[in-house]
């Protein structure tokens, strides 16, 4: 159970102006201690380099609280593999790795977002390619202290050294997937775990995917028993599952009709929408501790996910308020969820 942020920085619901990215980058470390000392397991940032975020170096702010915190695992939550340079990808979070005494993780993926692609010099048009070929090249180094690589949209390397080494062996690296079947079989045939976005519809709908993710490591020869499923959901949880639901509507809905307008979307993100998929079979958990808890127990069940991300800013909120979600999610939406699954 854990936490993923994109460090959202949108108009402030209090002031109606832009939110301080240096102040939203200081939330974030007091999040990740906050969901350290309410026992959470994880807490993840995506990286992003738009205005209306401030994750664009997650793992500087995720090396900030690992001093800071003694057990929750340190995650991006995506790194945008196929606009980066894997070497300085596991070296960063080596270095993080080393820093927190073996708590770091990579979330590798494509990206929801385009604008790393131009930025740091790389063409759409090679957009698979590049994830292929650096998600290849950041498995070959974690598994070898030297690394020969032939080259292709990155230099050649020639029998070199890539320092400093990760703590863990190996390097958790996650695959994560918007719902692609082609991402679902690469993690597979690999036996990489997988993190999926489920942020509308039903969640159900994802089994296939899953179905497709384990065949595809059994064919492989990976044991699917042993491999990780996560999810990543929007939510919000108070109280009461009114406060959470009226906290959570406006910021969601102004982020989401953001995004709806870049991308095209055909109808705006109302509140019938966002009532619909807050019911019980619906991609957002908010409500109660006893509500989410539900819901998560039931995405359980029928996905057999090993791992919950829940996603608690998807527009800004009031940064006590989002404290008090994490605190929730850990104290009692938790202990809920490992009671109903039988789990310690």
């Amino acid at each position: 159970m854990g936490i993923s942020t994109f460090l959202e920085a949108t108009v402030d619901p209090a002031t109606g102006g832009p939110v301080n990215h240096a102040e939203r980058l200081r939330h974030a470390v007091e999040e990740i201690v906050v969901a350290d000392q309410a026992g959470l397991d994880v807490y993840g940032i995506g990286e992003h380099h738009r205005p209306d975020y401030a994750g664009s170096a997650p793992v500087v702010v995720l090396a900030a609280a690992a001093a800071m915190t003694k057990r929750i695992r340190l995650s991006s939550a995506v790194t945008v593999l196929s606009s980066d340079d894997p070497v300085r990808v596991y070296q960063a979070f080596a270095t993080l790795d080393g820093i927190s005494n073996g708590r770091a993780e990579i979330m590798a993926g494509r990206g929801s977002f385009i604008e790393s692609f131009p930025l740091f010099g790389y063409s759409l048009d090679d957009y698979d390619e590049l994830f292929e070929e650096k998600l290849e090249l950041l498995l070959a180094i974690r598994a070898s202290e030297k690394v020969t690589w032939p080259g292709g949209h990155r230099p050649a390397i020639r029998n070199t050294g890539i320092y400093p080494r990760a703590v863990q062996n190996p390097l958790p690296v996650w695959i994560a997937s918007g719902g692609n079947p082609e991402s679902a079989v690469r993690a597979g045939t690999l036996g990489l775990p997988i993190a999926f976005a489920i942020i509308g519809g039903m969640p159900e709908k994802f089994a296939p995917l899953v179905e497709l993710y384990k065949r595809a490591a059994a064919q492989a020869g990976h044991d699917p028993a042993k491999l990780a499923i996560a999810t990543h959901s929007h939510g919000f949880i108070a109280d009461t599952t009114e406060q959470a639901a009226e906290a959570f509507y406006e910021p969601t809905a102004k982020q989401m009709n953001v995004i709806g307008r870049e991308r095209g979307w055909g109808q705006p993100y109302t509140r019938a929408t966002y009532d619909a998929a807050r019911s019980l079979r619906g991609a957002l958990y908010v409500g109660d501790p006893e509500y989410v808890a539900e819901k998560i127990v039931l995405l359980q069940k029928n996905l057999g996910i090993t791992r919950f991300l829940h996603h608690v800013n998807v527009g800004t909120m009031p940064h006590r308020e989002v404290l008090r979600s994490i605190e929730l999610l850990g104290t009692k939406v938790a202990p809920l969820v490992r009671k109903a699954l039988g789990q310690p």
